[in-house]
């Protein structure tokens, strides 16, 4: 047993370590999904090409055209010599720059304030299976059932949360967590995450009233549901307080800008190429500024969104795990 328990930890300690150095370990860590370093890179890349190739073509057809008038004698080309249009170039690229990273800022913390909140979901899920299993008494056979019936309702709200985030319709999984019954009456509902809620209160009363629970236990497993609430309403703040419009139009309108003015500024030196660059810069600006775009609701399917399936699935097994191998209360832990 021991020598197992040793190859074990042997075994975690090569995974993290291969997770912390390589990028696919990293991704795999990520989402869960054991993909080769080309299957990431696609995936990754193709949420983002559908939205911008068009304009990348578009891009790189106008730089042609612009070394193509150039080449045949149109001055169509900034000239070097004027200091006060070379200034002005200057300070609209660093208009333009601080713009896009104030978008991409605010969207990566919108990303992050939502992983934290699903992390702090997967933890109060646990306390409150560890408490609910631990702290209500069980008189009988039949309220062993209730009890993890009632557990599994703790994975049915992150699922319902989750489908919720993304105006999705009830799935199996949520149809495999609880009765029939409560199932079709889930189905009612307008919000199923708060009705799966008000279950959990109920059956916590119910305890309560049957004197299965003192009011200090009580108190506490309801604070425990309270969070589950605010998690909740703290990811439906994300989702329903997008970045204000009239950034991403601006943003939208000075980079279209830059990728008229940008041959202009460059075709006297590159001529020919100056198509080539236009469409690699434009690339690179609108990956940019897609990507913020995705990143600003983080809880869809995108493969930069959150791993919201990952993480449903990891609490329920946490859960199963505590309804089939947590000692019943009869056993001796001191032994």
């Amino acid at each position: 047993m021991k020598r197992s328990n040793s190859n074990t930890l042997e075994r975690c300690k090569k995974f993290f370590s291969k997770a912390k150095n390589s990028f696919t370990g990293k991704y795999q860590l990520y989402t869960g999904e054991k993909l080769n370093w080309f299957q990431v890179i696609f995936r990754l890349e193709k949420s983002v090409l559908p939205a911008i190739l068009p304009w990348v073509i578009v891009s790189g057809l106008y730089g042609f055209l612009v070394s193509l008038l150039y080449r045949y004698g149109v001055p169509i080309g900034f000239p070097h010599k004027s200091g006060v249009l070379t200034n002005a170039i200057l300070t609209f690229n660093v208009g333009f720059t601080l713009l896009l990273v104030f978008r991409t800022n605010t969207a990566n913390e919108r990303f992050w304030e939502g992983r934290k909140l699903w992390g702090s979901l997967v933890n109060t899920v646990r306390n409150l299976a560890q408490g609910i299993y631990i702290v209500v008494k069980e008189q009988s056979p039949k309220d062993k059932v209730q009890k993890e019936a009632t557990l599994r309702l703790l994975v049915a709200f992150a699922v319902a949360m989750k489908l919720h985030l993304r105006a999705e319709c009830l799935d199996e999984q949520v149809e495999s967590l609880m009765s029939e019954i409560q199932y079709l009456k889930l189905q009612e509902t307008h919000h199923p995450p708060l009705q799966i809620a008000f279950w959990i209160r109920d059956y916590l009363q119910h305890q309560h009233d049957r004197n299965c629970l003192n009011i200090y236990q009580l108190t506490a497993l309801h604070k425990l549901v309270d969070d589950l609430v605010d998690i909740l309403g703290g990811c439906e703040r994300i989702l329903k307080t997008p970045l204000p419009i009239i950034y991403s139009i601006k943003l939208r309108q000075l980079l279209l800008i830059f990728c008229l003015l940008l041959p202009l500024e460059i075709v006297t030196n590159l001529i020919w190429w100056t198509g080539v660059i236009t469409a690699f810069v434009s690339f690179t600006l609108l990956s940019i500024e897609e990507i913020g775009s995705q990143m600003e609701e983080p809880f869809g399917h995108d493969p930069s969104d959150l791993p919201l399936d990952a993480i449903c699935n990891t609490m329920q097994h946490n859960v199963e795990e505590l309804i089939t191998l947590a000692p019943s209360s009869e056993f001796d832990w001191r032994v």
